[in-house]
């Protein structure tokens, strides 16, 4: 049998173009699925003008599955990230930190031929996750790879409900922060470069919130153990590397260019570490999609129509800071 279904690509001048994929008999755990809603993240922006199928924070419903499936099955609900594949055997793969994977398969450098801009899709079965019941798919679709960039953060890094979490940056990681640090037991500390979102952050659950413009509001601020970084670019570490207590953790989730510039001598004195963390490993997934349904994790989201139009108004709404906090894409049919 073979699968014929619409994709929505970027192209060199930005434009969406509608294209068309087709893919044939299903083989091993291949599953095929009808998209229902994809989240749009800050890194469909940097491949806007690649020509690739877009979108990576998907959630669809399987229409067909392949011989070698063994837990999913027709009409299942079911949601994939930025992660496609790995080999499974190395020792990235059996220790369960497979993005780490020499021969992972990676949104925007693997399978470019389709996304979760799209009608449908082709992904193996080890790769999908089982969306639970109380969890729609538009609310589904941002957690994919924004929520569980933060939540890797937090869970894989053994965040305790002892600990204040710093939150840099209010936008569609921020808000998602706040509240997975907060249902872990945190005390979470908000710094914005405005006041206007001080209400909703503490709707989120944050306790405190500073102005990062008011840098003396921050002098005698109790000290931060972990310190959340998600605007889309790099902060200035100076004004953070101070209020960080001893022993501290600094996560810089930003896809920025650049070099990170600090105090050395602040790092040693104060036994600072910065840890890199990419999106999380299929065990982590599966536990952010079990917390999210227990605590009522959601995110604040846009709609908009998946078609060229809908596309291109979301990410010009994305690049411009008019999504409050994430847009995410409908099909209607």
């Amino acid at each position: 049998m073979t699968y014929t279904y619409t994709v929505y690509k970027g192209s060199e001048s930005g434009t969406i173009t509608k294209s068309t994929c087709v893919k044939e008999a299903l083989k091993d755990d291949q599953v095929f699925l009808r998209v229902t809603a994809s989240g749009v993240c800050g890194t469909d922006l940097h491949f806007r003008k690649a020509d690739i199928g877009l979108g990576h924070e998907g959630v669809g419903v399987i229409e067909d599955t392949g011989p070698a499936c063994t837990h999913l099955k027709k009409g299942d609900r079911v949601g994939w990230g930025y992660e496609h594949n790995c080999c499974q055997h190395c020792e990235q793969c059996l220790k369960g930190t497979e993005t780490f994977c020499s021969e992972r398969a990676m949104y925007g450098f693997n399978d470019t031929d389709q996304g979760s801009f799209a009608t449908h899709a082709v992904w193996r079965e080890a790769f999908l996750f089982k969306i639970p019941d109380n969890i729609s798919d538009e609310a589904a679709a941002p957690l994919q790879c924004g929520g569980v960039t933060v939540f890797n953060a937090l869970h894989m890094y053994n965040a305790q409900p002892t600990d204040r979490v710093g939150v840099v940056g209010i936008g569609g990681l921020g808000h998602l922060a706040i509240q997975y640090a907060t249902k872990m037991g945190c005390q979470v500390v908000v710094f914005s470069s405005t006041k206007e979102k001080k209400a909703e952050c503490l709707g989120f659950g944050a306790s405190e919130f500073y102005t990062t413009q008011d840098v003396s509001e921050l002098k005698d601020i109790k000290p931060i153990n972990r310190l959340l970084v998600t605007t889309s670019e790099q902060p200035s570490w100076d004004i953070f590397i101070p209020i960080m207590a001893p022993g501290g953790m600094i996560f810089p989730l930003s896809v920025a260019e650049g070099n990170f510039t600090c105090s050395y001598m602040s790092l040693l004195a104060q036994g600072l570490s910065v840890q890199g963390s990419l999106v999380s490993s299929r065990y982590i997934h599966k536990r952010m999609l079990a917390f999210s349904a227990q605590h009522q994790i959601t995110p604040a989201i846009q709609r908009y129509k998946m078609s060229e139009e809908g596309i291109t108004k979301a990410l010009d709404d994305l690049e411009n800071g008019d999504v409050r906090y994430r847009a995410v894409l409908i099909n209607e049919d």
